[in-house]
């Protein structure tokens, strides 16, 4: 295959020793002819040529492959176009293409073109691997996922009743002709629905294309950057997959990878195949495997964040549909093929881009029900609990970091990042204002932030999407208020977030008519349209019960400002107060000393102008309200464990929970970033 992929790149990616897969754009059209001409003459040969499609793709591809064909010299070309849709996945159309084949003359010298996606693939496949006792098939999928899955190994097959895939045989094409221009006739849901397999494989074994994918492959399919990408995720996922397949043909031993999230997945399918399409369900079959892989200890919490993100980000679904029983799912599974003397496998993650196993491992029942399950029961231990766990990072921390290293100057590693929507909206739309570049080292357990000092900060040309993140949203509309190129943008999110409230701060941007604020629905809430342009400097006074958030946002985007700014709090005492002093505690190791004055009825923070230095590494702390559930175990059951993470040099109000324990009784050891509940 070639190194360098792009939209126009030809891709000859060979399986079990042969060059079987081309794939680039238009590939049908310049290329197939020639290619079944110079290594093909042995299909060419044949009496016979018999295209198999449905009533979807024949209006659309179909004169595209018959022309390919009569360049290459075929005289007779039959074509049987099917319902579209999985049910004619059967036994019954099957014979009927059979039976029509047979009526038409055609023998051991035909040969089948699979035109569609995955269901006339397998199909197809199927007729070819059993008619005459076997004829050859060329795979020419329409969708992506056919191309990057179906298409690929050579496994064709029927749904009987009992369940997917259950009849079926090993049936290597001689071709496989994937176009990506076939693509742009599909809705934005079928591409995105072949992205799961994609994700599935880069989760395995690529890490550096699932970070790329984590940020989503654009809303603009046809824009030359997002055919550059897609072009590249899909010649990757192949080489993925043929790698594996002329390993292992028959799945006997490391091919059992490629069923990363199909043993839920199918199962998921079994029972909603009217309303998920495959890919979706293998998404959910995904995250629940990561969910499990986690349960067993082999896969840490942001590995199964990651999934959760990536997936969202190119639009699919990450959560199990309602409606479906736990006992519904486990007896889908029990028929599965996958499993072996009534021992259920998944594929398990250790890490974003490597498996506990080169194959399937064995997993308990038991185990899939508590993943499966929508509630738990609380059942009081028996024996003390004991152990030492570090919960995930804090996530006021996080957003706040992110935007100070974002605006500040130099590189910033930071360790211990909540893995979250809200972190995940607040790195987009920082890099999507010039502010910062991200990337990730140490598959995802760093993130590297090299922030522009705020110079160059733009304004984006597509409205900033912030889902429900509130955090993010308060902390942003300040901050767009430094871009000072690119005209204005807009802040939105789902409909939730149109409904929180966020007068007050704008209130405060609009001082002196100094910020051009627009509300685009609602009086008081998102979506916001910011004109930009500096944020003026002077004073501020805020009333005692305006959000701490609103706070924060002025105060880190303050040393920015045109000139020095400083917030008065009405009465001398504002409302979660220990989230403001977090946020000063952190501007200081940023480089950036805010001067807190309080007196009696007096409360004020001058913030100097200037830049923030980035620390060349940050480790966020985990978060301890989190932290509370494990320690109140530990002292309830007489046991010993340990939160790493949180200590008393925390910046969380909430890390004084140990000083609650005391009082009642417990003895607790405190370092610098531990807290001990001891035996």
């Amino acid at each position: 295959m070639s190194n360098s992929v792009n939209a126009e790149t030809l891709s000859v990616i060979p399986v079990l020793g042969r060059d079987v897969i081309f794939c680039g754009r238009n590939v049908v059209r310049d290329h197939m002819a020639k290619e079944l001409q110079r290594s093909g003459k042995h299909i060419l040969s044949k009496s016979k040529h018999v295209v198999i499609t449905d009533e979807n793709v024949h209006p659309l591809h179909f004169s595209a492959l018959e022309e390919a064909l009569l360049a290459a010299g075929v005289s007779e070309i039959l074509c049987k176009v099917l319902p579209s849709g999985e049910h004619v996945k059967c036994r019954e159309v099957k014979a009927l293409i059979e039976d029509w084949m047979l009526e038409c003359g055609c023998g051991r010298d035909s040969v089948i073109y699979a035109l569609g996606g995955g269901v006339i693939g397998d199909l197809a496949g199927y007729v070819a691997a059993t008619f005459c006792r076997g004829v050859p098939v060329v795979q020419v999928p329409t969708s992506l996922l056919a191309m990057v899955d179906a298409s690929i190994g050579g496994k064709t097959a029927l749904n009987p009743p009992a369940g997917k895939n259950l009849i079926g045989s090993f049936h290597q094409p001689t071709y496989i002709f994937s176009d990506l221009s076939f693509l742009d006739t599909l809705p934005r849901r079928q591409v995105n629905n072949g992205l799961a397999e994609c994700l599935k494989a880069f989760a395995m074994a690529d890490p550096e294309m699932f970070e790329r994918c984590e940020r989503g492959l654009g809303d603009d399919h046809n824009s030359p950057e997002c055919q550059a990408l897609l072009a590249e995720v899909v010649a990757k996922a192949m080489q993925f997959k043929a790698d594996i397949v002329s390993r292992d043909e028959k799945e006997n031993g490391v091919r059992a990878l490629l069923n990363f999230g199909h043993t839920v997945g199918h199962a998921i399918e079994a029972y909603r195949h009217d309303s998920l399409l495959h890919g979706e369900c293998v998404a959910i079959g995904m995250v629940k495997e990561c969910e499990v892989a986690r349960a067993l200890g082999h896969l840490p919490s942001n590995g199964v964040g990651r999934m959760v993100r990536a997936l969202r980000a190119n639009h699919l679904p990450t959560s199990l549909p309602g409606g479906l029983s736990v006992d519904d799912l486990m007896n889908k599974m029990t028929v599965d093929k996958k499993t072996v003397g009534g021992i259920k496998k998944c594929v398990l993650l250790s890490d974003i881009g490597s498996t506990v196993e080169k194959g399937a491992s064995d997993v308990e029942d038991a185990v899939l029900r508590m993943v499966l399950a929508r509630s738990l029961s609380v059942v009081p231990p028996t024996s003390p609990i004991n152990g030492k766990i570090r919960v995930p990072g804090s996530k006021s921390i996080s957003n706040r970091v992110l935007l100070l290293a974002a605006l500040g100057k130099g590189s910033c590693r930071i360790t211990g990042l909540l893995h979250s929507d809200d972190t995940q909206v607040m790195m987009a739309a920082l890099r999507a204002l010039g502010a910062a570049d991200f990337s990730w080292e140490e598959n995802g357990h760093v993130l590297v932030v090299e922030g522009r000092g705020g110079i160059g900060m733009h304004a984006s040309a597509q409205p900033i999407y912030l889902g429900n993140a509130g955090t993010a949203s308060r902390f942003l509309t300040t901050a767009v208020c430094l871009c000072k190129e690119g005209g204005s943008s807009v802040l939105c999110g789902n409909n939730r977030m149109h409904e929180r409230p966020i007068g007050d701060l704008v209130r405060t941007l609009r001082r002196d008519q100094s910020q051009s604020i627009e509300y685009l629905q609602s009086e008081g809430c998102l979506p916001l349209r910011l004109g930009g342009g500096g944020l003026p400097g002077g004073d501020v006074t805020l009333t005692a019960s305006v959000s701490s958030q609103y706070v924060s946002s002025l105060l880190m985007s303050a040393p920015y400002a045109e000139s020095p700014l400083t917030i008065h709090i009405e009465g001398g005492r504002a409302v979660s107060e220990t989230y403001i002093t977090m946020t000063v505690k952190l501007m200081t190791k940023f480089g950036v000393q805010v001067e807190v004055v309080r007196e009696p009825g007096v409360l004020m923070y001058r913030v100097p102008q200037g830049v923030y230095q980035n620390p060349a590494e940050f480790e966020v702390e985990a978060d301890a309200s989190s932290a509370t559930y494990p320690l109140a175990l530990g002292a309830i059951t007489n046991g010993e464990v340990t939160v790493e993470g949180v200590g008393d040099h925390s910046l969380q109000g909430d890390a004084g929970f140990y000083k609650l324990l005391e009082m009642m009784g417990c003895s607790v050891r405190v370092t610098h970033n531990t807290t001990t509940v001891p035996a």
